[in-house]
């Protein structure tokens, strides 16, 4: 069992990564409350960086992105809460991979700064936080550190960081602003773009949630948006063949992990899926929880279809899921005991 991380090693190695950096830097971060906290702490601590977030079914290592970053090469990639996965992002590109997921592969060269196996497993945001502090000062920063771990649930991991955030900002507004920022990305259009603006600019969790941003009311109208969508999910019925349960949902909100959250705690002895078919056309996106205990990413592993690719099994052990295209869902859902389940 590994012991829990150390910020000063963490911050040596991104320091020193940045050395091999040229001129316009591009940090490339995920949509949630840990993915957007991590990039809004890059941004404030490289001014110069650039950034570029992933929106619906979009990957770092897919040839498209590959195809979209070879037009304009930055000078580095910061890679933040996507994953740890086989080969390189941009071949040729100094990069560094900040995250706390189980790794499916090697990315290539690049600099690997991982959480994944410490005690307690610090959230992609937290490492963000101790590189920003290997760098310059930091600690306006902290507010963000606390956000990305509220809103990977480690609240309770025990990080000295976070309880300085919640005695200094309020255990409350904290909360409330996760929330807020985890709201835009689940919605139809997953445009994470106020979210991030206001991570940016902000300077507490309070400012974010005063309502004198405009982006806090877009915001809003997204939370609300996401809430429409979950009434009309939370009246789907699970099936249940043997240790796995279905609920087959279609919208096109991210609402399928929430959806799998809430019937994890319902059906303790089963693998939930909720598996959305309107989410991406084309695709059928899906999350997987259980309260078993159970190695989800191996559950994943040892029912991949023949046509799965990036998108497919990454995650925790505890929380994973994936998107897979039409043809290759009916094959995979058949597997599972859901025939009725394909897609015409």
């Amino acid at each position: 069992m590994v012991g829990p991380a150390d910020p000063d090693a963490i911050g040596r190695d991104f320091r020193h990564a940045l050395e091999r950096f040229g001129s316009r830097p591009l940090i490339f971060g995920h949509f949630d409350a840990d993915g957007l906290s991590a990039v809004a702490i890059l941004k404030r601590a490289l001014d110069a960086a650039e950034i570029r977030l992933v929106g619906k079914g979009e990957n770092p290592w897919s040839a498209e992105m590959r195809e979209e970053l070879e037009l304009e090469p930055p000078g580095g990639l910061i890679v933040a809460d996507l994953g740890v996965r086989e080969g390189d992002v941009l071949r040729g590109t100094p990069t560094i991979v900040l995250d706390h997921h189980v790794p499916t592969g090697t990315p290539g060269d690049a600099v690997v700064i991982s959480g994944h196996g410490c005690k307690p497993e610090p959230t992609t945001a937290m490492l963000a936080y101790w590189c920003a502090q290997a760098i310059g000062a930091a600690d306006d920063l902290l507010w963000l550190a606390a956000l990305g771990l509220i809103g990977d649930m480690a609240e309770d991991s025990g990080f000295p960081e976070l309880a300085q955030a919640q005695a200094r900002y309020g255990k409350t507004a904290l909360r409330n602003a996760v929330s807020l920022i985890n709201a835009p990305r689940r919605t139809a259009s997953a445009d994470a773009q106020p979210a991030l603006a206001l991570l940016v600019k902000c300077n507490s969790p309070k400012e974010l949630l005063s309502g004198e941003h405009p982006e806090t009311a877009q915001l809003l109208a997204a939370k609300d948006e996401v809430k429409c969508a979950m009434e009309d999910a939370k009246r789907v019925a699970p099936k249940v063949r043997g240790d796995v349960a279905l609920i087959p949902l279609a919208s096109p909100c991210q609402i399928h992990p929430l959806i799998a959250q809430q019937w994890r705690s319902r059906l303790k002895d089963k693998v939930v899926i909720a598996a959305n078919r309107d989410y991406r056309p084309g695709w059928v996106h899906f999350a997987a929880r259980s309260a078993t205990g159970r190695d989800l990413i191996q559950f994943l592993a040892d029912r991949r279809p023949a046509g799965a690719d990036e998108h497919y099994g990454s995650g925790h052990r505890q929380a994973t899921g994936g998107a897979l295209r039409q043809a290759d869902w009916n094959r995979f859902v058949t597997e599972l005991g859901f025939p009725e389940e394909q897609i015409a």
